[in-house]
């Protein structure tokens, strides 16, 4: 099976590769945590310059037309930098929601603003109690004579604070189970009875919580049909759980690569510590676990762009594995640097977080191997 990038896909890579590798180093990336935003707004808008923020929409829509592979070759990229900047959130999340809405008019509003990064965005999935089921909403959408009125309270929203448009799924009929009956809105920044609840995640991302207190929209703030966006919010989750993935690859291959060099200069009794047998198997098997991660990742990856019927069991086998192979990367990494690997002055612990966050979105590896088993 052939599993090389065609020319469009190669020059993407290489484009980020350039980028990461001459522009994103790790004190960058320290000083962008450092700033107000605690991202770079400079940044990201090289991002929009160079066409990423348009590689995953239709060219109908001012988009490059890209698709599921594209997205992992960005997203591995995007891990092996360690990108704090809001590209998941406002790219993978919130565009994706207008994208498989197909609302016209929506669209016509928000995404020339994501695609030339001038706009982010926010989806505003999880609440307190949800856990990992989309459809568990309790946040309700009462209809009014002139529009719409919000109650709810979404959590860990990712940009939330920043946004310029949080999308809020909301009931708008039947119980806070049921698959039917949720309704996609838009809430543009500043809307009236919105309470931002913002702080810092652990690995380095801008998270809120959002407190809805009878929220007045208009009637056009609704996205998509009525009652029908469980839908929607499914085919975001597949392909943020791509996205993530992809990401968890790029942050295991560096780990591997960083340990690998650490114990060729780190000595101990007079020789570098790689010499050491019992060391060299622990490296091998972070290498294995890696590869192993990556092959599952090719198949998800072909699987979603192919639209295959067992897209979704893929993805939750490459979620499972996510999971397991990054906490025994991230750990064996940490543990082979010994006392430094934990400190906040090196990376690896930065990219042991990360891992760590991506195990628990959309899912961790039990509730993926349940769904997997399912």
């Amino acid at each position: 099976m052939d599993f090389s990038l065609n020319e469009d896909q190669a020059l993407l890579k290489d484009s980020l590769e350039r980028f990461i590798q001459g522009s994103y180093d790790f004190d960058a990336r320290r000083a962008h945590l450092a700033s107000d935003r605690g991202y770079s707004r400079e940044t990201y808008a090289e991002f929009a310059e160079l066409g990423w923020t348009a590689v995953p929409f239709s060219e109908t829509d001012g988009g490059l037309d890209g698709g599921p592979i594209e997205l992992m070759v960005m997203m591995e990229q995007f891990g092996r930098g360690l990108v704090i900047e809001p590209y998941l959130a406002s790219i993978v999340l919130a565009g994706a929601a207008l994208r498989h809405a197909a609302d016209d008019a929506a669209k016509a509003r928000w995404l020339p603003g994501l695609i030339d990064g001038s706009l982010t965005g926010a989806l505003a999935l999880q609440e307190p109690h949800s856990r990992f089921e989309l459809a568990s909403v309790r946040t309700r959408a009462e209809r009014e004579e002139d529009g719409w009125r919000l109650t709810g309270h979404k959590a860990v929203v990712l940009n939330a604070r920043d946004a310029d448009l949080v999308i809020v799924p909301a009931r708008t009929r039947g119980r806070d189970e049921d698959r039917d009956g949720i309704t996609l809105f838009a809430l543009p920044a500043g809307t009236p009875g919105v309470t931002t609840r913002a702080y810092p995640t652990v690995d380095g991302m801008q998270a809120a919580e959002v407190i809805l207190e009878d929220v007045a929209l208009p009637a056009n703030a609704l996205i998509g049909i009525e009652d029908a966006g469980l839908g929607v919010l499914e085919a975001v989750a597949r392909e943020a759980l791509l996205a993530l993935s992809a990401e968890a690859v790029g942050i295991m291959a560096v780990l591997v690569e960083k340990t690998v060099d650490y114990s060729k200069n780190r000595k101990q009794f007079g020789l570098p510590i790689g010499a050491f047998q019992a060391l060299q198997h622990r490296m091998v098997e972070m290498f294995m676990e890696h590869e192993q991660t990556r092959s599952l990742l090719y198949m998800a990856a072909m699987k979603l762009a192919a639209g295959t019927a067992d897209a979704e069991r893929a993805l939750s086998a490459l979620k499972y594995q996510v999971g397991r192979a990054g906490r025994r990367i991230g750990q064996e990494a940490v543990q082979l640097h010994g006392g430094m690997g934990v400190t906040h002055e090196l990376d690896v612990a930065h990219y042991f977080k990360r891992l760590t966050m991506i195990d628990l979105a959309f899912g961790n590896a039990d509730h993926h191997l349940s769904r997997f088993a399912a």
